[in-house]
């Protein structure tokens, strides 16, 4: 006998036998109802919701995955709210994808949806990255824009990222304002389509130019790229929509050395080299650091499908390539802004970094030691745009910011993470650094470590599935809140911040205090020696994320390894102390 949410989803799925939907659809949906009621429940029993900016979810049929009804249905609902809140004036978006199965399918349906509703569209004629889908409203005048990307999901994911008038991804009140528009699609028949094809109108490459000169703007150090042009740089787009402009920017900045990956330079949403295309595993840069190592590089790069995302690999003495984390990434970029700025300048007082929460506490005391400030928000990079958003208009300058998640930007010319300005800095940085300082960059990162201490910092994402995998992360936030640790490691827990009750309290006093801060999920607890955790469930996928930072003196580089090992070994404790192995 079913239950009753095998009942409710039985009912949804016989709307879509019933209505006006594709007749390869209705067999679909018809073969699950007789041979895979798992299946369908997944596919059916929600409806697929935004997360941090859009949707994401598994490709398939039913109100719980990707499909040209949900993103039909999504896209009217943004249509419909874009419609309320510029009444009177004529809408224009920007519509961009990356290179995953259906994207451009998807991507065209989104732009017949705005059309059919009125808009002026610029649709860009391939897959783009991301962050040019940013810079396009930004630069086009547009009021939202849509990109079609899971970023680095597996290559059954596809994914919808929804963007305002400044070029960032949505942020409250306009989230919960466009679902609640899209909440009032309940039938096909609602999503406009096939009207006003002439509104769509094609960027090209002459459009590229402009992005390209833009990420150009922020070049620091010329004349260090000019004596080492050579520098030999190994780049993979990893199948994704870098390969167009992340060779044609090292080239822009002076770089005559590049070579890409040919196996991974071939666009293929189904990602056929790697598991999951993700720059921050070792296992997905394995054949860009082979070929490194062959060729002798001095530098290996990557970026995720869309190009938002950068991974970095260093050489380092042993002549091994060394993997960076996103937060290494990030202090090296921070810092190498900051150096040159403060070289040529351009600090003054009125200038500002962004990190994220969980990202390391090491980019403050970067930040801290060049008089600049340096801002802490949300996840995600929506809430970097937000101040940035915040600050316009002021005398304060914004130099870069970034997360732990591999992502960053440098400048404000666009309001999302950039890989194609990220990867151009790192290889302008290593430049600068041998010819400055003799050091690569991996060198160059030891000096810092001994200047600021050596931070070091672990994620463990603890990954369910389905409806009971969510049910069962929720359960673990209100467990966690209702027990928190008293002691890690032997260490007292001496502060917990709470940034679903926007509220910090030290235990040692007691004293409670506001967080001045967007209200999220995430819990945080900091340890009288100095180590801190942070607790955060995914958006968009039943999935929970631990982040471990810890930190000790480093006296000299020669004391790296040892105290490394040290603090990964210290991690590795503390993830077996919380229960967490």
């Amino acid at each position: 006998m079913t239950n009753d949410l095998e009942q409710q989803v039985l009912a949804k799925a016989r709307k879509w036998l019933e209505g006006d939907y594709d007749e390869a659809t209705k067999e679909q949906v018809k073969y699950l109802m007789e041979n895979d009621m798992k299946e369908l429940v997944e596919s059916f029993y929600k409806d697929l919701e935004f997360g941090t900016g859009g949707l994401r979810g598994i490709m398939g049929v039913g109100t719980n995955r990707m499909n040209v009804y949900t993103v039909g249905a999504a896209t009217q609902g943004l249509a419909n709210y874009l419609k309320k809140n510029f009444a009177g004036e004529p809408i224009r978006v920007a519509v961009g994808h990356d290179s995953r199965n259906n994207s451009r399918m998807f991507a065209e349906r989104v732009a017949d949806i705005f059309a059919s509703n009125g808009f002026t569209v610029f649709l860009f004629d391939a897959l783009r990255p991301t962050p040019e889908l940013s810079f396009a409203i930004r630069e086009l005048k547009c009021h939202s824009g849509v990109v079609v990307t899971a970023s680095h999901n597996p290559k059954e994911y596809n994914g919808y990222k929804a963007y305002w008038t400044d070029g960032s991804q949505v942020t409250a009140p306009h989230d919960k304002n466009i679902i609640a528009e899209v909440e009032r699609i309940t039938g096909v028949g609602q999503i406009l389509t096939g009207r006003n094809p002439e509104n769509i109108r094609i960027l090209d490459e002459r459009f590229d130019e402009k992005y390209l000169d833009a990420i150009h703007a922020l070049s620091l150090s010329p004349e260090s790229v000019k004596r080492h042009h050579d520098l030999k740089i190994v780049y993979t787009p990893l199948h994704g929509a870098g390969v167009r402009l992340v060779p044609a920017s090292l080239r822009r900045y002076g770089f005559t050395n590049v070579t890409l990956v040919p196996e991974q330079a071939v666009i293929d949403g189904n990602f056929p080299t790697v598991a999951s295309p993700n720059p921050e595993e070792r296992k997905t840069m394995s054949m860009a650091i082979d070929l490194a190592a062959r060729e002798g590089a001095d530098l290996v790069l990557a970026t995720d499908p869309d190009s938002d995302r950068i991974g970095v690999a260093l050489r380092d003495r042993d002549g091994k390539y060394v993997l960076l984390n996103g937060n290494q990434t990030l202090v090296l970029l921070m810092s190498y802004q900051l150096t040159r700025w403060a070289e040529s300048g351009r600090i003054d007082g009125h200038e500002y970094v962004v990190k994220t929460i969980v990202t390391s506490e090491m980019a403050n005391a970067v930040a801290a030691r060049f008089g600049v400030k340096c801002y802490e928000c949300l996840t995600g990079f929506k809430y970097i745009a937000k101040i940035i958003r915040n600050h316009e208009g002021s005398d304060m300058k914004y130099i870069g910011g970034g997360e732990e998640s591999f992502g960053y930007l440098a400048g404000d010319y666009v309001r999302d993470k950039d890989g194609v300005s990220a990867c151009s800095l790192a290889a302008e940085a290593a430049a600068w650094a041998m010819d400055t300082m003799g050091l690569t960059l991996y060198e160059w990162l030891q000096r810092l470590y001994v200047e600021y201490g050596l931070y070091r910092e672990g994620l463990l994402s603890v990954v369910r599935t389905g409806k009971e995998g969510a049910d069962e992360i929720q359960r673990m936030m209100v467990d966690f809140r209702a027990n928190p640790p008293r002691t890690i490691l032997g260490s007292p827990v001496v502060k917990i911040n709470d940034f679903l009750s926007l509220e910090t309290q030290d235990l040692r006093t007691g004293e409670k205090r506001p967080i001045e801060q967007d209200a999220s999920n995430v819990l945080q607890w900091y340890t009288e020696d100095g180590t801190k955790v942070s607790v955060r469930p995914s958006g968009t996928e039943p999935k929970i994320k631990f982040y471990f930072g810890v930190r000790a003196p480093l006296a000299s580089v020669d004391d790296f390894g040892r105290v490394l090992g040290e603090l990964d070994a210290k991690i590795d404790a503390i993830r077996k102390d919380l229960g967490l192995e």
